[in-house]
């Protein structure tokens, strides 16, 4: 497919650069009250969803896939949900395990490869629907890469994806996250992280040890003593490497935009395949030059966010 890398959408003139794209949205953002309803619904494992829905009486369903640490009521989520609604879609935004407001029952938790929990939700959503088009940013664009590459057959409803600002190989972006000025975002998932592994502890004492968690200094770090081990990975690099979106990119035969920033800071070279994206059938890459992590916010306060019009434009369409 076309690579399209052109800066192909206006940036606020104060939002010069990656960081402040990235973290004025995510901070300054004004939230919208959305009619949302909850709902929990067991996995196979005898754990649990929470599920928040946005129902219309609609034949095409989105379902939206938060990032690290985040939930399915944040900014970004709320922004994407608020644009489909508005056009006459149902939407679904779920959280990971552990990541809405309340501890999960099992000694895992979510993890960027856990495909199993987004087929659980799909399964469970589809039955009311035509169709499905599945959106993730960051951690849950690379969890539902991965589950397009890797699930066949794949569920007979779903139509079309949308990703932005995806990890696409997770250990080079792991070690990006957490040099230089990247630093500061890397402590911040950290203080979560830690307090969630400090939780679990309490629940499965023979099985998870918090000695080591003090001298864990980046996600890196974190990945290797705690994401991989749990997850029945060897170490950081096992979980990265069984996990990256990248390497399932081909095996993809939906219909899917992937959408990063060439100023996004947590994002690595490898996370512009252009060699790769021109060979691919079924895959299409936008690499704007601005936009952040997470940001594409409009120039006015009034404006669509770029990723949120974009999204809709390449779902709706009939391409």
């Amino acid at each position: 497919m076309p690579i399209i890398t052109d800066n192909i959408f206006d940036t606020h003139r104060l939002l010069f650069n990656g960081h402040l794209q990235t973290i004025v949205p995510a901070l300054f953002r004004k939230p919208v009250l959305l009619p949302f309803k909850r709902e929990r619904i067991s996995t196979p494992d005898d754990d649990f969803l929470d599920l928040d829905w946005l129902r219309q009486g609609a034949k095409k369903l989105i379902i939206i896939s938060h990032g690290l640490e985040g939930n399915s009521l944040r900014p970004y989520m709320i922004g994407m949900a608020k644009e489909f609604f508005n056009k006459k879609y149902d939407v679904l935004t779920w959280n990971f395990r552990g990541c809405s407001g309340e501890i999960n029952k099992k000694s895992i938790f979510y993890h960027s490869g856990a495909t199993y929990d987004l087929d659980t939700v799909i399964q469970h959503a589809a039955k009311a629907y035509d169709e499905v088009n599945l959106i993730g940013f960051s951690l849950g664009g690379n969890l539902t890469l991965k589950y397009l590459g890797e699930y066949w057959p794949l569920h007979p409803k779903i139509r079309k994806a949308t990703v932005i600002s995806v990890p696409l190989h997770l250990e080079s972006s792991s070690i990006k996250l957490s040099t230089g000025e990247n630093r500061i975002y890397a402590r911040r998932f950290l203080k979560t992280l830690k307090e969630k592994v400090i939780k679990k502890a309490v629940q499965f004492p023979d099985q998870i040890n918090t000695m080591v968690l003090k001298q864990l200094k980046t996600v890196y770090d974190f990945d290797n003593h705690y994401t991989g081990p749990l997850h029945g990975f060897k170490n950081a690099r096992d979980y990265y490497e069984k996990c990256s979106s990248l390497y399932f990119l081909k095996s993809i035969k939906t219909p899917t935009l992937i959408f990063n920033a060439q100023n996004d800071p947590f994002l690595s070279t490898q996370c512009f395949p252009v060699k790769m994206g021109k060979e691919l059938e079924n895959v299409y890459m936008e690499f704007p030059r601005f936009g952040g992590h997470v940001g594409f916010s409009p120039r006015g306060s009034k404006g669509i966010y770029w990723s949120e019009k974009r999204a809709f434009e390449f779902i709706d369409s009939e391409e």
